[in-house]
C-alpha cells in the first residue's frame, strides 16, 4: 500500500471549480467594497456574492443530505477554499461563519432541531448563521473551571423558556444582511452562574426575530475588510427551552468540536493568501528589472526567497490536507492535527507575506500591489477563531498532559488520546 496524495477527478473537478468561480465572481468583491467607509456597508456589500456561493451549492454543503443539503468532507471543504481564499478571504468568511452557526445543530442536535433549523438554509436565498462564542472580556477561558470567570452569557430557565442576558463581540454574520440579525445564532452560555462550565455550558439556538437581540457596535478590523465583527446584546432574549443544543454541560464537546472544524479550512485560506501573494511576487520577479541589467529573479538572493517562500506554501498545503483528511476520517474527533495546522499555517502566512513584501520592496507597502492588504489579512489568522495563544497551544498542551496521550498517532491516522 502506498502514500498517495493525487487529487481523483472529482477533487480535481471542485478545486477547478472553485477556482473558476473565485476568478470570475469573487474578483469583483474589491472594488465594491473599496468605496465604502463603514464596516457593515462593506458587510452589506458581500450579499450578492455570497447570494451566487448559495446558488454554486457551497452552502448546502454546510448541511447533511437528509435535511436538504449536499454535504461537503472536510477535505473537500480545504480544495475548495485555497481557490477561493487566493482571491477574496471575505465572502469565504461568511461561509465558514455560517459553517460555525450550523455545526452545532449538525453534530449535536436531535432530530427535531435538525429538521427545524437546518432545511431554511438549503434554498435559494442567502441565509446567514453565526456562532456567538467570544464575551467581550475575551474567550479564550471558556472552559475555566472557576465559575466566577469565563463565560458570562447566562442562559435562565424559566418554564419551558430560556432567558437568555449577556454580550458577544466578533460574532461573524451576527447582524445580518439588513443590521437586523442573522437567521440563526448559536448562542455559547452558561446555564447556572455558580456552576463551572463541566456542568453548565451550553448552546442555545436564537432565531432571527427574537425580541432582546440588539446589534449594539461593529469593529473595524484592518484586514478581512468586509467580515463584519458586531457586537451583539441579548437583553432577556427568550426562547423555547427546546432550542438548547444538548444539555448543561454539553457544550465544552460541542465548541470544540466546531472550532476543530474549522482549522483545516483555515490553514487552506493560509494557503490561498500566500499563493496570492507568491503569484504576484513571482511575476514581479520573473518581469521587473528594478533599473537594473537583468530581472530580480536572476539574483539569488530573490532566488532563494522565491524558493522558501514557495516550500512554506507547499507545507501548509499538504498540513491542511492532512488535518481534512484526518478530521474525515475520525469522524470529526481529531484535536491535535486540527490545532497544528491552525497555528502552523497562520504564523506561516504572516512570514511568508511578509517575505513577498520584502522581495517587491517598498512597493509591496503600498496601494499599487495587493500585498499590503495580503498582509492585512493573514494578520488576522493567528488570532481569530481561537487564538493560538490563547486557545489553540493550550489545546495542544492540555492534551500532551493526558495520560493516554500518544505522539506518533496522528501519523499513523489514529486519534492522539484515548478520550
Amino acid at each position: 500500500m502506498t502514500l498517495d496524495f493525487t487529487l481523483d477527478a472529482d477533487q480535481l473537478a471542485l478545486r477547478m471549480q472553485a477556482r473558476e468561480f473565485a476568478s470570475t465572481v469573487l474578483s469583483g468583491v474589491e472594488e465594491a467594497i473599496a468605496p465604502l467607509s463603514k464596516p457593515e456597508e462593506r458587510f452589506y456589500a458581500l450579499r450578492p456574492f455570497f447570494q451566487q456561493m448559495v446558488d454554486a451549492g457551497f452552502v448546502k454543503a454546510l448541511v447533511p443530505g437528509e435535511y436538504g443539503g449536499a454535504p461537503f468532507t472536510s477535505l473537500q471543504f480545504v480544495l475548495a477554499v485555497e481557490e477561493i481564499a487566493r482571491v477574496d478571504v471575505n465572502v469565504a468568511s461568511a461561509v465558514l461563519g455560517t459553517g460555525l452557526g450550523l455545526h452545532p445543530i449538525v453534530h449535536f442536535g436531535t432530530e427535531e432541531q435538525k429538521r427545524r433549523f437546518l432545511p431554511p438554509f438549503c434554498g435559494s436565498d442567502p441565509k446567514l448563521a453565526a456562532i456567538a462564542y467570544t464575551e467581550v472580556t475575551g474567550g479564550a477561558n471558556y472552559d475555566s473551571p472557576d465559575p466566577k470567570v469565563g463565560v458570562q452569557t447566562f442562559a435562565r430557565v424559566e418554564g419551558d423558556e430560556i432567558v437568555l442576558n449577556g454580550s458577544k463581540h466578533y460574532t461573524t454574520n451576527a447582524s445580518g444582511w439588513e443590521g437586523e440579525g442573522a437567521d440563526l445564532i448559536s448562542v455559547v452560555c452558561r446555564t447556572d452562574p455558580a456552576k463551572p462550565p463541566q456542568e453548565s455550558l451550553a448552546i442555545v439556538v436564537v432565531e432571527r426575530g427574537t425580541p432582546g437581540v440588539e446589534i449594539t457596535g461593529m469593529i473595524d478590523t484592518i484586514g478581512h475588510r468586509a467580515t463584519n465583527s458586531p457586537r451583539v446584546e441579548f437583553r432577556d432574549v427568550r426562547v423555547p427551552i427546546g432550542n438548547m443544543i444538548g444539555r448543561p454541560g454539553d457544550g465544552i464537546d460541542i465548541v470544540k468540536s466546531a472550532f476543530s472544524w474549522t482549522c483545516a479550512p483555515i490553514g487552506a485560506a493560509c494557503v490561498g493568501r500566500m499563493r496570492a501573494a507568491f503569484e504576484y511576487a513571482y511575476e514581479f520577479a520573473r518581469t521587473d528589472n528594478r533599473s537594473g541589467p537583468h530581472p530580480v529573479i536572476e539574483y539569488q538572493n530573490a532566488g532563494y526567497m522565491l524558493a522558501d517562500i514557495k516550500m512554506r506554501i507547499e507545507a501548509a498545503r499538504y498540513l491542511s490536507w492532512k488535518a481534512a483528511d484526518h478530521f474525515d476520517k475520525t469522524g470529526g474527533k481529531d484535536r491535535e492535527a486540527a490545532n497544528m495546522t491552525k497555528v502552523y499555517a497562520s504564523e506561516l502566512s504572516v512570514q511568508t507575506v511578509y517575505d513577498a513584501m520584502r522581495l517587491v520592496g517598498v512597493d509591496g507597502y503600498g496601494d499599487k500591489t495587493p500585498i499590503a492588504a495580503i498582509m492585512q489579512d493573514v494578520l488576522c489568522f493567528p488570532v481569530y477563531d481561537g487564538g493560538n495563544m490563547g486557545v489553540r497551544r493550550r489545546a495542544l498542551h492540555e492534551m500532551f498532559m493526558e495520560p493516554s496521550y500518544d505522539h506518533l498517532a496522528v501519523a499513523e491516522n489514529r486519534l492522539s488520546t484515548g478520550s
